[in-house]
């Protein structure tokens, strides 16, 4: 006689048990695990960016006297960052697209574009030095574990809107390529210095794993022995505790 079924339809199961995963948890594959990865880069992405272009085009059509002027609203280093960001790419020009499609208004408007007293350089310097702000913050809340990690998004949440704080007015902080190359895919228009929307970004990324390498090639867990740690790779702060006990 066959073993009867353990199968559980049950709400809390993927696809109510039906279909039941592709490999089991504990073998699934590398590939597996980045396509999970970049679906949900993709549906991350898509719905934030889909969210701040209609806020932004809201704000315009509410504003009469901005009509006139655009305003400026408004972060994968191994395999996996090449992998998400043409993910990225792909969301942002689908979510400017949408938003072209079903909200009035035009989607050029929430473009990130130069101030008039901004030069080229100059906003490529500002791009790169608030993208190295924001990235060595992920860094350091998020890649490095301790038993404050679960508040990362918080830090990181307040890193972005310090830098859009920064940013937005000169550049529009884009931060991100992704974040300028959906409005100007969708309205038709690239302004002549796109690019440093991208080579800024780069810049900026570069610094900031340079640095994150730097402190962790030197130990920098150890220049405040004790400091609170979830025990996983810091295995200096173990010693200071062992070290402080005795």
């Amino acid at each position: 006689m066959g073993q009867p079924s353990t199968k559980s339809h049950s709400a809390s199961n993927p696809f109510f048990g039906f279909l039941g995963p592709t490999k089991d948890a504990k073998t699934a594959s590398s590939l597996q695990a980045h396509l999970v990865a970049m679906t949900g880069e993709l549906f991350g992405t898509f719905m934030f960016l889909f969210l701040a272009y209609c806020g932004h085009t809201m704000i315009l059509e509410q504003s009469p006297r901005n009509r006139t002027r655009p305003q400026r609203h408004e972060f994968c280093l191994d395999l996996r960052g090449l992998l998400l960001l043409p993910v990225q790419i792909m969301a942002s020009m689908a979510a400017a697209g949408v938003v072209s499609a079903i909200i009035p208004g035009s989607i050029k408007t929430v473009q990130t574009s130069l101030t008039p007293t901004m030069s080229v350089a100059q906003g490529v310097f500002l791009e790169m030095f608030l993208t190295a702000f924001f990235i060595i913050n992920i860094l350091m809340l998020a890649a490095e574990k301790s038993k404050d990690t679960f508040l990362a998004p918080i830090g990181i949440g307040l890193t972005l809107f310090i830098c859009e704080i920064a940013g937005v007015y000169y550049t529009g902080a884009s931060l991100n390529p992704a974040r300028s190359f959906g409005p100007c895919v969708a309205g038709r228009n690239f302004q002549h210095y796109h690019w440093i929307y991208w080579i800024g970004p780069l810049l900026g990324a570069l610094i900031a794993a340079g640095y994150y390498h730097f402190v962790k090639f030197f130990n920098y867990e150890e220049a405040n022995r004790g400091q609170d740690s979830s025990g996983g790779d810091f295995g200096g702060n173990q010693r200071g505790f062992r070290e402080d006990e005795g």
